[in-house]
């Protein structure tokens, strides 16, 4: 049985290694205990006590969410983890009257771009040469404003 739950120090270095497996640039472990310490919202997903997946995401300013980071272990992926992380986080940040919840995806990830198009995200503008290997990033954005 998945559960989502609220990150903990002993995730750290399970969730480090998601985070490699899924990314060809990913984040230094110091960045995830710095986000941490620092409140950012941080989900993981468990199955039998085993950390699958994880979503980092704060309030960028006083009215705009971001997903940071979502990534599912690659041998437990299309359990509906990525779903169940992400509902969970647009359910958070809806509590702080977020208007818009933005992210970035590489122009290359046609798989999550489809997954955030699922969720109703659109898009805002591409970035050329965003990430180091030169890719450049689609921002997308999901509008939860009031009276939305």
């Amino acid at each position: 049985m998945m559960i989502i739950r609220e990150f903990t120090p002993t995730d750290l270095k399970r969730v480090y290694e998601i985070e490699n497996m899924s990314f060809d640039q990913s984040y230094g472990i110091n960045m995830f205990k710095s986000l941490y310490d620092m409140g950012t919202g941080f989900l993981v997903a468990e199955v039998d006590g085993y950390v699958i997946g994880y979503i980092l995401f704060w309030i960028k300013y006083q009215n705009q969410g971001h997903i940071i980071s979502l990534a599912v272990d690659k041998n437990y992926r299309r359990m509906r983890a990525g779903t169940r992380l992400l509902s969970k986080a647009i359910q958070v940040l809806m509590l702080f009257n977020v208007a818009n919840i933005y992210l970035e995806v590489n122009e290359k990830n046609c798989g999550a771009y489809e997954f955030y198009k699922s969720f109703n995200f659109k898009v805002d503008r591409i970035v050329p040469s965003y990430y180091a290997s030169g890719d450049g990033a689609i921002v997308m954005y999901l509008p939860i404003g009031a009276g939305l």
